[in-house]
């Protein structure tokens, strides 16, 4: 294969306008061809932006063009498992959003699938390239707060109506916070601290004629750690996004990784010194016992980068890197939201199992 890949984006949502387009066009060695934009406000904004790209009406005729070589799936989370199925099995590479699948037992196919053929299948797990995220890891790996006893992490909205004819707030599999906001964090914390012993969980629906789970708390059980997962749509006041407590002390942040609302702005990271940098105003702070004397320092957060995400699939895909994010993974996040619903409807804790 030649060093430059060919891609197709099915869906030109909130997802594929935001998270995909503007980074894979920012990557070398990545050609977006074509796109699938159904509705007219889609395709009008497609061809001002991306004036080269094909504008194309069904995910068929991205699936079947031999010219493209990895088919990226950024639709409503019914139909991933169908549309990935049907892009492996026409012989394409294939990136998911997430979350993956609306089970385990489709996200096995899938990657079984794959295997068979021969081909890279990965899933948009793009929040492990989140600034603050990537500063915890640091402050981690540190040792700096001993050994952790609990950690917290937080990915909260405020929006106290239901938005008419949104698919995330209906009543489907698939739908709601916990497999929208909770599986980054999910994802998150098992690359941080693997798979949990056993899991118990609270799923609500709070907002009036709400149909599917807006707010939601997960307690990972580790041996000798808590780690505590929450996500809500009505949350005016913002609490840390994370929370780290250990045996020397604590380290608590603040604030978002700027990189999404960038890409709302139409910024691109190409050519951006400044990209994914965030103000020193949210920057973390470590409160820590260190020779018996209390240390308080503000950590500078690291970088947040959404475009390694592709340039790793660039990369894996010709053959060059290991995949960053392997299905596998984010399989396993869908099976931590099976166990989580799981939990709450039996109202106890259930044990992880594959």
């Amino acid at each position: 294969m030649a060093s430059e890949v060919n891609v197709g984006l099915i869906g030109f949502g909130m997802a594929g306008q935001v998270f995909h387009a503007p980074v894979i066009t920012a990557i070398d060695g990545l050609r977006l061809r074509s796109v699938s934009a159904r509705k007219p406000e889609q395709q009008k904004v497609l061809q001002e932006r991306y004036p080269g790209v094909a504008v194309v009406a069904h995910a068929d005729d991205i699936i079947h063009d031999d010219d493209i070589d990895l088919v990226v799936v950024a639709t409503s989370n019914d139909v991933h498992y169908t549309l990935a199925k049907a892009a492996l099995l026409a012989g394409k590479h294939v990136v998911v959003e997430k979350p993956f699948t609306n089970t385990a037992a489709e996200a096995d196919e899938l990657i079984t699938l794959a295997k068979e053929r021969g081909l890279l299948l990965s899933v948009h797990h793009n929040a492990r390239w989140n600034s603050d995220f990537l500063t915890v890891k640091k402050v981690m790996e540190s040792g700096r707060l001993g050994r952790l006893v609990s950690f917290e992490a937080r990915y909260d909205r405020f929006r106290n109506t239901l938005r008419e004819g949104a698919w995330r707030e209906a009543g489907l599999p698939g739908s709601g916070i916990l497999y929208d906001l909770g599986a980054h964090l999910i994802d998150q914390s098992l690359q941080l601290f693997g798979t949990p012993e056993a899991i118990n969980a609270d799923l609500r629906k709070q907002r009036p004629g709400a149909q599917a789970v807006d707010d939601f708390e997960l307690i990972l059980h580790y041996p000798q750690l808590k780690v505590s997962l929450k996500g809500a749509m009505l949350v005016k006041e913002p609490s840390p996004r994370y929370a780290l407590y250990g045996l020397n002390g604590a380290f608590v942040k603040y604030g978002v990784d700027p990189q999404e609302a960038a890409l709302k702005a139409g910024e691109s990271p190409r050519g951006n010194p400044d990209w994914g940098r965030e103000s020193s105003d949210i920057w973390g702070k470590l409160n820590v016992l260190q020779a018996g004397t209390d240390i308080i320092e503000y950590i500078e957060s690291e970088r947040g980068n959404y475009p390694a995400f592709y340039r790793n699939i660039w990369a894996a895909v010709l053959g060059r890197q290991t995949l960053a994010v392997k299905p596998e993974e984010a399989r396993n996040v869908i099976r931590i939201i099976e166990l989580a619903e799981k939990s709450w409807m039996e109202r106890r804790t259930v044990d992880f199992n594959l």
